[in-house]
């Protein structure tokens, strides 16, 4: 379903540790919104929720609830760093267009969902 780069898997594993949670989770999903249709988001959780689906791989937890699955399967989870500084991304190949800003993307079937841009495109 989702697959995380070493890189990502190690930021996470640090992330977790300074917040005093190193054995939660991370929540990848996908909610309506953005200027594309559908906007990513990122939380950790302690527990996953019924019908979440779980991938343990390389020492980490990933959830993603079963909306979100419909959207990201077959993703890959990574950890950029910029000059404007470093985050978690999603390399989604089921994603037709995106945002400038790379939180924002379109399936081809979410037209109806998209905003205003808000990140300057």
């Amino acid at each position: 379903m989702l697959t995380i780069t070493d890189e990502a898997v190690a930021q996470l594993r640090s992330f977790l540790v300074e917040q005093g949670t190193p054995d939660y989770a991370l929540r990848v999903f996908v909610a309506p919104g953005g200027c594309s249709g559908l906007q990513y988001g990122m939380s950790v959780e302690e527990v996953a929720d019924e019908g979440d689906t779980i991938v343990e791989t390389k020492g980490v937890r990933l959830l993603v609830d079963e909306f979100s699955a419909m959207y990201i399967s077959g993703s890959e989870i990574d950890y950029v760093n910029s000059l404007m500084g470093g985050g978690f991304t999603v390399h989604n190949p089921n994603a037709v267009t995106g945002c400038a800003c790379g939180h924002s993307f379109d399936t081809g079937m979410n037209e109806g969902t998209a905003q205003g841009c808000g990140c300057g495109r």
